[in-house]
């Protein structure tokens, strides 16, 4: 897919479709300027062809002779500004036909309607950005929870870059030693010098894919199905964890049929809480069907919670339940600890226990941060997080590159260290990256953006 032309002007609504307090338009290109000053009036009669980079201006809007609002401009001068072109920005009130207005003087004064992306583009062209904090200024703009967003902005800041260079530094220096053996033999290179930075470079590779799953969670929220037997208290769980009431709760067994899913945010993680049909087995073909996706639904899961009725005696279902679900993102939950505990985690046969009551709130906290702890695991203590699935694939490539190096005779040995750098350019954009792949990464942005 070819890029959009790149040396005209575009203009585009940057501010969030609906009603607010205060609407955007940027306009960004040559005839930036010139638009301004058909456009805008300012109240102090200041030259805005003239008018430095970094300034605003107060004064009024005004199109064809029609009054459409008072509002500011701020200026951004190329090659100093976020698309290393002329860069304006029209501030007024945030309504919609206003801004639709203020969208169509703008194009009709000599500017292309933008599509997605555009403007982050023509910066990452102009050297403003790499593709890696690209990509993180789109994460940003999608965060759904703290996790997302603290991260996003990290890459933002360059913190994925730089890890990025010094794992391609490191690959050099050791693709320069590989060089050095094939045209300088009898020289010879001692093999720990090879074998150290591959290493180093394979554990920082893992460090770093070690976060796709939870950036992946923490952008679309990680699924946790909720499952146990019936009455176990799933629900009332659910609705524990939610602060209201979502989920209908019943004596009666069987009563959850089918599934529901609700959005649960806990802070640093965005979940998805999913709560199932009780586990049993029963005649009725409709609560079958609910039990037989449950099960589906706990193997898809990030996290399954299992909840088991704190305050009755084991059985064998109860083992079989536990023997069935058993893995190391499960976690364990004695509901009801209201009303005492009669069994513990070695009674049931697993590795820890949290006691919950939904109707006092005892335990809930301990559940939230398990949930957090599961969902993050050791990419919590990472501070740059890989923020598109684009990222992971090429970094997934330079870790076999990496891997496969380490055994491979010299010469081929050389072959995989170039695989790994060029895997690695792929992520910041620092080498050879196709119109197709940018093209790739930006529609995925919004308009204005």
């Amino acid at each position: 897919m070819p890029l959009p032309p790149l040396d005209d002007t575009i203009a585009a609504i940057a501010t969030a479709p609906g009603t607010g307090a205060i609407g955007v338009v940027r306009v960004s290109g040559p005839e930036a300027l010139s638009i301004a000053r058909a456009l805008f009036r300012p109240a102090g009669g200041d030259d805005i062809v003239s008018l430095a980079g970094g300034r605003f201006l107060v004064g009024y809007l005004v199109d064809e002779g029609q009054p459409l609002d008072q509002g500011v401009l701020l200026v951004f001068r190329a090659p100093a500004s976020p698309t290393g072109q002329d860069v304006i920005e029209l501030q007024v009130h945030g309504g919609p036909a206003l801004l639709d207005a203020l969208l169509g003087a703008c194009v009709r004064y000599g500017a292309r309607a933008a599509g997605p992306g555009e403007f982050t583009l023509r910066g990452f062209l102009a050297g403003k950005l790499d593709l890696a904090q690209a990509e993180s200024v789109q994460a940003l703009v999608s965060a759904r929870s703290q996790a997302a967003r603290r991260h996003a902005g990290i890459g933002v800041a360059g913190g994925l870059s730089r890890r990025i260079d010094a794992l391609q530094r490191q690959l050099t220096e050791a693709y320069a030693a590989v060089l050095a053996v094939l045209d300088y033999p009898e020289e010879g290179v001692e093999e720990a010098a090879l074998a150290a930075p591959l290493e180093a470079a394979l554990g920082e590779l893992d460090a770093l894919l070690a976060t796709a799953r939870a950036s992946r969670a923490a952008r679309l929220g990680a699924k946790v199905a909720l499952v146990g037997r019936p009455n176990a208290g799933k629900s009332s769980l659910l609705n524990a964890l939610l602060g209201f009431e979502r989920a209908l709760v019943s004596e009666t067994p069987g009563t959850t049929r089918d599934y529901l899913e609700v959005p649960l945010e806990l802070g640093r993680a965005s979940l998805v809480a999913i709560d199932t049909a009780g586990l049993r087995a029963t005649s009725d073909e409709i609560e079958d069907a609910g039990v037989r996706r449950a099960r589906a639904l706990a193997q898809g899961a990030d996290v399954v919670v299992v909840v088991v009725d704190g305050a009755r005696p084991l059985d064998d279902e109860d083992h079989a339940l536990a023997e069935e679900l058993a893995g190391e993102r499960t976690l364990w939950v004695a509901s009801k600890a209201d009303l005492g505990q009669v069994w513990d985690a070695g009674d049931l046969g697993v590795p820890a226990l949290l006691r919950v009551s939904a109707p006092d709130g005892s335990g809930l906290q301990a559940l939230r941060d398990a949930l957090e702890a599961t969902v993050l695991g050791d990419a919590a203590a990472t501070e740059a997080w890989l923020v598109s699935e684009r990222q992971e694939a090429a970094l997934r490539e330079a870790r076999e590159a990496v891997a496969r190096s380490r055994s491979a005779p010299d010469d081929l040995k050389g072959l995989d260290l170039e695989t790994a750098l060029h895997s690695l350019a792929l992520v910041t954009g620092r080498g050879e990256v196709t119109e197709d792949t940018l093209s790739e990464v930006f529609s995925r942005f919004c308009v204005g953006k």
